[in-house]
């Protein structure tokens, strides 16, 4: 950087030829309201701005600046993006397949789909994206980091992440964007226990859910000890289906109340009779990346007593999004924070997550300990996020494995063996 360096001029004739002075500035009329300061912004930019403006465009970033300094959560989505919103709800879109957040001027990953090209890449949760195709993507709204991201399939996109907001720990990796499908269930036997994965809440998981369940069922017969239900690195989705899965594997009980600007737009789902597994037992299994809708199925599980619940504390989001569309062709919609939810037993896990009942990590202990990563992975580390209601954030004992041994996954290991009381699952493989 070079130094600014005055040799006998004065600092005012310097600052007079680089800034002109502003035109009508002295005669400007007073402004009387936020949405008059608007449209006398709106003037100024049209009269003194050095090229031609689309005014549709600034509208849209004034939108966006807007809702986006409420909450991390809170968006604009012009039409195009509204447009991908709703097919992504349906499960399949073009990218990389990774759930990003704003976090201050960084944009994070929240997780990284099953699958997905990013996933195979080596992505993980909490990464910082640092650059997209050269670009900084420090200060980058998030919807223009989408836009980058996104792309023809088997287009290359560069990424400059960092584990840290450390830019000398930064690392460039170059993948191919694909069309990204996102079953939202997939499931399989393992011994005599039924594993099931949802890796996010679309439109069609409730259905799918049911589909699982019954094929489970035909396959393992009167010898099924139960079900893993695999919530692990599920940013969440449409509260609808979270509340129709919980009622799916509940036969009474509350499943989840939101609570609105006033007590009038307080909500309370309970669940009815009904429960698709026949009250088989459920190990749910959750980490730092299951978040919001996922966190709603954690935690009416837990608070009912209908699952044990084993991983570690979740994401912490607890905040809804409602979509709300504007009117037009051009439009688009926000997505708006209007309510925050509470568990069954009356608690917020805003910014603390949801505590398993019993800790158990992929991780060895002294990876765990040694990982930069960890505190980074939380509604709690961003910027603007709304505080939380409890004093504390959970603290759990945890389960490690054993240093020097490899383990496929031994978070589920623990799961299987505490299912079907084989003690053999949790060893090295």
């Amino acid at each position: 950087m070079k130094k600014l360096v005055l040799a006998g001029v004065s600092v005012a004739a310097i600052i007079a030829s680089a800034f002109p002075a502003a035109q009508g500035a002295t005669n400007a009329p007073a402004v009387r309201s936020p949405y008059e300061l608007l449209n006398e912004a709106m003037a100024r930019v049209h009269a003194n701005y050095v090229g031609p403006v689309d005014d549709t465009k600034l509208i849209y970033s004034a939108i966006n600046g807007m809702v986006s300094s409420l909450d991390p959560h809170s968006s604009y989505m012009d039409p195009k993006e509204y447009a991908e919103m709703q097919t992504e709800n349906h499960g399949e879109f073009a990218g990389i397949g990774v759930e990003l957040t704003r976090d201050g001027e960084n944009i994070k990953v929240v997780t990284a789909l099953d699958d997905s090209p990013a996933k195979q890449a080596g992505i993980a949760n909490g990464d910082l994206i640092i650059a997209i195709d050269g670009t900084s993507a420090r200060g980058m709204a998030l919807k223009d980091a989408v836009d980058r991201m996104r792309g023809p399939a088997g287009a290359p996109l560069r990424l400059t992440l960092s584990h840290s907001d450390d830019e000398k720990s930064a690392r460039d990796i170059t993948i191919s964007r694909a069309v990204v499908h996102v079953p939202s269930v997939k499931f399989e036997r393992k011994a005599d226990v039924g594993y099931i994965r949802i890796a996010s809440f679309s439109d069609n998981t409730d259905s799918t859910l049911r589909s699982a369940v019954a094929s489970l069922k035909q396959q393992i017969g009167p010898n099924l000890k139960g079900y893993v239900i695999d919530l692990r690195n599920d940013p969440g989705g449409l509260l609808d289906q979270a509340i129709a899965v919980s009622d799916d594997l509940l036969n009474s009980g509350e499943i989840v109340s939101t609570r609105g600007r006033t007590a009038g737009e307080t909500q309370h789902y309970q669940a009815r009779p009904g429960d698709i597994t026949d009250g088989k037992p459920i190990v749910l299994l959750v980490n730092e990346g299951t978040a919001s809708a996922s966190e709603i199925v954690a935690g009416a599980l837990q608070d009912n007593k209908r699952a044990t619940v084993i991983g570690t504390t979740t994401y912490g989001k607890g905040s809804v999004q409602t979509i709300i569309p504007l009117g037009g062709q051009i439009g688009g919609a926000l997505k708006l924070t209007t309510a925050k939810y509470y568990t069954p037993s009356g608690h917020s896990i805003q910014a603390l997550g949801i505590a398993p009942d019993i800790g158990v990590s992929n991780l060895t202990e002294k990876e765990d300990h040694d990982s930069s990563r960890a505190a980074k992975r939380s509604e709690a580390s961003l910027e603007g996020h709304f505080d939380s209601e409890a004093i504390t954030r959970p603290v759990t004992a945890t389960i490690y494995p054993e240093e020097g041994k490899k383990y496929d996954d031994f978070q589920l290991s623990y799961a299987l063996g505490r299912l079907t009381g084989d003690a053999n699952y949790a060893t090295s493989r």
